[in-house]
Order: structure tokens, then sequence, then C-alpha cells
């Protein structure tokens, strides 16, 4: 895809199989991309391997204003620019019903998937509106358009990032920046294994079947599922598109 050739990407989340995937792609069109996340470790091997100075990584809490401060200043000082935000960093919180979900949990699972968000968009608002616009792109999830029992904290997170979104395409919209959101369904990785272990600790692989019949295609996603919308999005290509939901559900929500 040509239409990232040239872009620099902040991509929230880095150290995860999706922002990873998502990260080769965008090189391969050409962008810069800025991988944050807590995890150092991980990103620092990701980037090693890759071997490319288009890439690089800042570690960052991004409920932090200071380090997405931090993490943007990294992003103007190594690469010139910011043209896409992935906000992409997020978390699934517990597994239990309302009345018994954890406050605190709920608390951290909203900052990290609801706040998180709020501040890199704040933060490189200015910079995209000073350099002719930018894309904005928030992960929320099909939990962001329906509800499920046992996921209150999630469920709310991703049903507000979708608010959080509109809000910032009718704003933007002037300036040339757009903002969309995906959602996908179940995407193979370690927090569709967390949510299976939470729901039945003694039978997970029951939870993934019921899970899977419920999906017309009969399968989770896969990272490359996102991915491919994540550079879309990112793109000229999607150039008219702003303040919408994109679905990457194999028909779940259907």
């Amino acid at each position: 895809m040509t239409g990232v050739k040239g872009k620099v990407v902040i991509l929230t989340g880095g150290a995860g199989d999706i922002a990873q995937v998502a990260a080769t792609k965008l090189l391969e069109g050409g962008a810069s991309v800025l991988l944050v996340d807590r995890d150092g470790d991980r990103l620092a091997a990701f980037c090693d391997g890759l071997g490319s100075p288009a890439v690089a990584y800042c570690v960052a809490d991004v409920t932090s204003e200071a380090d997405t401060a931090a993490y943007v200043k990294a992003a103007l000082d190594r690469f010139g620019g910011i043209d896409v935000l992935l906000a992409n960093a997020g978390i699934e919180g517990q597994v239990a019903p309302v009345a018994d979900y954890d406050t605190e949990i709920f608390r951290k699972v909203l900052d990290v998937n609801v706040t998180g968000p709020f501040l890199g968009i704040k933060a490189v608002y200015p910079h995209m509106a000073a350099n002719g616009g930018g894309s904005i792109v928030i992960t929320s999830s099909i939990a962001g358009l329906r509800g499920s029992s046992g996921l209150a904290a999630y469920n709310a997170s991703k049903h507000a990032v979708i608010g959080l979104m509109r809000s910032v395409a009718t704003e933007g919209g002037p300036l040339n920046i757009r903002a969309n959101t995906i959602n996908p369904s179940p995407v193979e990785g370690r927090m569709i294994r967390s949510l299976e272990e939470g729901n039945m600790p003694d039978a997970p692989e029951s939870v993934r079947e019921l899970l899977q019949a419920s999906i017309p295609l009969r399968r989770y996603a896969v990272p490359t599922d996102v991915a491919n919308l994540m550079l879309f999005l990112a793109s000229e290509e999607s150039s008219f598109l702003t303040g919408s939901v994109y679905s990457v559900d194999g028909g779940m929500n259907a």
C-alpha cells in the first residue's frame, strides 16, 4: 500500500502481536514507525530484529501524561513529524459479574483503554493540525458494539472510545484530521486466552468453541486481519473516511 509512504506513525501497545504485524506492514509500505509500550525488552527485541532505521521505540505508560509527551517528543525528534496515531494499547481486566467486579481494576481498565487514547490524541493533535492533517485510529472491539456478561469494564471502555473518536472526527474534520475505530472480534493471542480462562477456568476450550460457533466465518481473527485495516485507515487510500466504526469480526455482529 503506497498511501503510507513517508508517513510517521506512532503505534501504542507496540509489544503486542497485532502492533508488531502492523509495524512490519507499515515499514514495508515506506512509513516510519515509533512503537510504544511498557515492555521495553519485547520492544527492543522486535526492533533489533527488524534492523531498520525507520523503526524506533519508546518505553512509556499510556496512562501518564508525562510519558505521553515523551513518546510524542521521541517521534518528533527521531522522524520530524507525526502523521498517524494508532492508539492500540489496551487491557481486558477481569471476568466477573458487575456486583463482584473489583473497583480498582475497573478504574485501571478505563484508564488504559480510554484515558490512554485521549492523552495520545490530545498530544498529537496540535502537530497534526500544524502539518495539514493526520489519521487517528483507536482499537475498540466488538465489545464496543454489544454487551457481554462479566466484562463490564472492558465493554464500557470499548464503547467509550467510539464516542471519543466521533468527537475527534467532528472537531478535526476542518483540519483534515481523521478519526476512526477498528472493532475486532476475538483475535488469536494472549488476551483471548485470558478471557477464555476467566470465563471457564476448568474448560477454556469450551469457551473457544462457543465463541467460534458464534462467528459466521467460524474462526477467530488473526493479527494480520486487524493490521491490514490499520494500514488502510492510516493511508491516503482512506482519505475520505472519518467518524466511522470498522468491524473486523468475521460476521459476528451481522
